[in-house]
């Protein structure tokens, strides 16, 4: 996994243009059943993948914090959520609210999440593979290739799958 995580990065930008082209032609005309072949392809992945052994995401990238996950996540701590901004959390160029370093406070050694139960609704749906309407995200996933190894995995196999 070390090994395939360290040329993630150079692996998603040699298919970077590639990627990019399949993209733009999935959302002119994506298949009637993108939406069930993105699920089955995900499903397929995740038996494989343990989101443990890696945490790249949660080492080199933080999450979007909508207004209901810093209320939940504040709640668990018994803070307000102000306090809870304060402490862990800046707004970024896009006026979202994010994490103030990375990687995230909230992963301990083992790669577990502390907050696994109340995490972000980012980090639930990460790597957003199974998302419906796929085609409408390519821009997001462009990105995640780079940082996860199963989304990486998943487009290569959609690739595959429709051409």
């Amino acid at each position: 996994m070390e090994d395939f995580l360290n040329q993630l990065p150079k692996r998603a930008k040699d298919k970077h243009n590639e990627n990019k082209k399949f993209f733009s032609k999935l959302k002119k005309k994506p298949p009637k059943n993108l939406d069930y072949l993105m699920q089955e392809l995900h499903e397929d992945e995740f038996e494989r993948t343990d989101c443990l052994t890696c945490a790249n995401c949660c080492k080199t990238t933080g999450p979007l914090f909508t207004d209901k996950d810093i209320e939940r996540i504040a709640k668990h701590f018994k803070q307000k959520p102000q306090q809870f901004i304060d402490q862990y959390l800046r707004i970024d160029e896009d006026n979202d609210y994010v994490l103030q370093e990375v990687p995230c406070t909230f992963l301990d050694t083992e790669n577990y999440c502390m907050i696994y139960d109340v995490r972000p609704k980012a980090c639930r749906e990460f790597p957003h593979t199974d998302r419906k309407k796929f085609q409408q995200i390519s821009n997001l996933t462009l990105n995640n290739v780079a940082i996860c190894p199963a989304a990486y995995n998943i487009v290569e196999a959609m690739k595959e799958r429709i051409k």
